[in-house]
């Protein structure tokens, strides 16, 4: 691991997507099958870098109370469209996710358990890691 990763909330940052289309924040996610599996309330980025890295996912309660949250990377991102975007998993995996605690984002081996329960190595990972462009986007 290389320190300490910076990942802020793009909810409580001055920062906005360059992209308005591209801000998935509202839209519901959905498993391999197309199953609905939560809705993406905000975004973490890697401070240094500008880049989206974590989705934060909320599904299940009411008004705030018995509410699941998790982070994706957006690694497992496979589609987008204007409503839903759809992550490369089934929906029990993402169900299974392990509940997000607030401080996860300001911890490297917090971090680090998320990507390796989705099976991705983390963005800080060293050399030849390349970091997923918009899904549907062409990669150089």
């Amino acid at each position: 691991m290389q320190g300490t990763t910076r990942l802020a909330r793009l909810s409580e940052t001055d920062y906005t997507i360059e992209n308005p289309e591209q801000d998935v924040r509202g839209r519901r996610v959905v498993d391999r099958q197309g199953e609905e599996a939560g809705t993406i309330d905000d975004l973490f980025f890697d401070v240094a870098e500008k880049r989206v890295r974590l989705l934060r996912v909320s599904s299940g309660g009411f008004l705030g109370f018995g509410e699941s949250t998790i982070l994706v990377p957006v690694d497992a991102v496979v589609r987008v469209d204007p409503e839903q975007v759809q992550i490369d998993e089934t929906g029990e995996r993402i169900r299974a996710a392990p509940a997000l605690e607030a401080e996860v984002v300001e911890d490297d081996e917090r971090i680090e358990d998320v990507y390796r329960y989705w099976g991705y190595a983390p963005f800080w990972a060293g050399p030849g890691y390349i970091a997923p462009g918009y899904p549907g986007e062409r990669r150089a």
